[in-house]
């Protein structure tokens, strides 16, 4: 047997093994040969000397070309594929999202024909639930017969199209259990934010700075745990999206201690970025408006904790790219109307490794986990993604840990994004992806895409569900 491709001098870290001397032998698009010395006959081979050679990275929380208040997010499929592919990104979970009366089903092949045509990289989806009727409620098991085996509730934006009910939520994680699917949430006391901003709207406070504040750390805590505590009742596990405060975290530490089946991510804009940003001044801290919100330091910090000592499964970007100027300047006469989301794809795991293995000593290992093969387990993707194997598919990152770049808009920088502005604007950030391998194929080289990358080249990933009798492993 010859082989398409061999990586040597690589330096192979999985969540079992850190830094071990291997060669990596790829045939077909998957892993066939993990050795000291590979002498089987190669097509071609590339040289990892100096670099960290990782697991391709898992972003298991997107917005591509999302319909949001009038507006669409700014990346498709593929030109957010094509910024994930260079930050290391070899898969991604899209947010599909019905609506409220649509058949979830039907909402299911509006983005499969979206990324089917464009994604230059492999693709899943989880399935965005409003209020559901029983007809609805009961496609839940068809999404998972057809690989869509996770389900995210909204319990915020009530007044908008796919907000949910507290009811409305034991129902699904009935269903979920029912069926062996993940419920997700957005954890956020919507009808208490709702109140707020109507009371804030009423005395004039109409800039973007309001946003952040019609948004308390304790509405999402009082949101994590009431989630929580609805799920362990309907005998289901919970996954809770971009947690971003100290005390929501609490809220998860606690009911695990308590058994509670729950997992979290958290995101790089909460673990890098402040909400001193919405001290700029004029309309400027628009760019970083996002729900939930940045915290302050204190919450950095404890989420950083929570990342190290295992309380938080993963790392996930929830990139919904906006411009600023024509999207975000939408709200510049009332900050309920700005678009919520930032840019982070291609440089959220730089990021983490950044401040994560360089400036707080965590492992390579760790980052391993929280960057690639916790996600492949909780979402039913392990052991073809999130780990170098045999057997598994030939993604792999050959990361530079020493490279320092900076991230900007202004000045010429390595970001794709289509999009007017980065949020880390100036950010010198130590470590980038070099090579970025899909499936066997080089997709990125010295950090730039090969062109031309093809639209449509990313495969569906048909997930089944997790080890959900493993949560506390991951």
């Amino acid at each position: 047997m010859s082989l398409d491709l061999v990586i040597r001098n690589a330096l192979v870290t999985t969540a079992e093994i850190e830094r071990e001397p291997l060669e990596i032998g790829v045939a077909d698009g998957e892993i066939v040969e993990l050795a000291l010395a590979i002498s089987t006959e190669t097509a071609g081979e590339v040289d990892a000397a100096g670099k960290d050679v990782l697991p391709g990275f898992i972003d298991s929380h997107t917005h591509m070309e999302l319909p949001v208040s009038g507006t669409v997010s700014s990346d498709d499929f593929f030109t957010g594929t094509i910024a994930a592919a260079c930050g290391g990104i070899t898969t991604i979970i899209d947010f599909a999202g019905a609506v409220r009366g649509q058949s979830l089903t039907e909402a299911l092949s509006i983005w499969h024909d979206r990324a089917r045509a464009k994604a230059v990289i492999d693709y899943g989806f989880h399935m965005i639930v409003p209020e559901l009727e029983d007809w609805q409620l009961n496609q839940i098991p068809e999404l998972v017969q057809s690989g869509i085996s996770s389900v995210k509730c909204m319990m915020a934006y009530k007044r908008g199209p796919q907000g949910s009910s507290d009811g409305n939520l034991v129902n699904v994680f009935f269903k979920a259990q029912e069926s062996g699917a993940l419920p997700m949430v957005h954890a956020e006391n919507g009808d208490a934010i709702d109140a707020t901003v109507d009371r804030f709207l009423a005395q004039r406070k109409t800039g973007p700075e309001w946003h952040y504040r019609s948004r308390p750390p304790a509405l999402e805590a009082e949101a994590v745990h009431r989630a929580i505590e609805l799920a362990h009742y309907a005998g289901s596990p919970i996954y809770i999206v971009h947690l971003s405060s100290a005390a929501a975290s609490v809220a998860v530490a606690e009911a695990r201690a308590r058994g509670r089946m729950v997992m979290a991510e958290t995101c790089p804009q909460y673990l890098t970025l402040t909400s001193e940003e919405y001290e700029r001044p004029g309309f400027e801290p628009a760019k970083f408006v996002c729900s939930p919100p940045l915290r302050g330091w204190i919450d950095q910090k404890i989420l950083w904790k929570g990342i190290g000592s295992g309380r938080l499964q993963l790392v996930a970007s929830d990139h919904c790219p906006f411009n600023f100027h024509g999207q975000k300047d939408a709200g510049i006469e009332s900050f309920d109307k700005i678009p919520n989301g930032i840019p982070t794809i291609q440089a959220g795991f730089s990021l983490v490794w950044s401040e994560g293995v360089v400036d707080r000593d965590m492992s390579v290992r760790r980052f391993v986990e929280i960057s690639s093969t916790n996600a492949a387990k909780i979402f039913g993707m392990y052991p073809k993604k999130g780990t170098i194997a045999v057997g598994s598919d030939a993604d792999l990152v050959l990361f530079d840990g020493a490279r320092q770049v900076t991230l900007s808009r202004e000045i010429p920088s390595p970001l794709v994004e289509r999009v007017d502005y980065t949020p880390y604007e100036g950010r010198v950030v130590t470590g980038w992806p070099d090579t970025v391998i899909s499936r066997g194929e080089i997709i990125v080289s010295r950090g730039s895409p090969v062109k031309p990358l093809p639209a449509g080249r990313g495969r569906f990933v048909a997930r089944h569900g997790g080890d959900w009798e493993a949560w506390r492993e991951v």
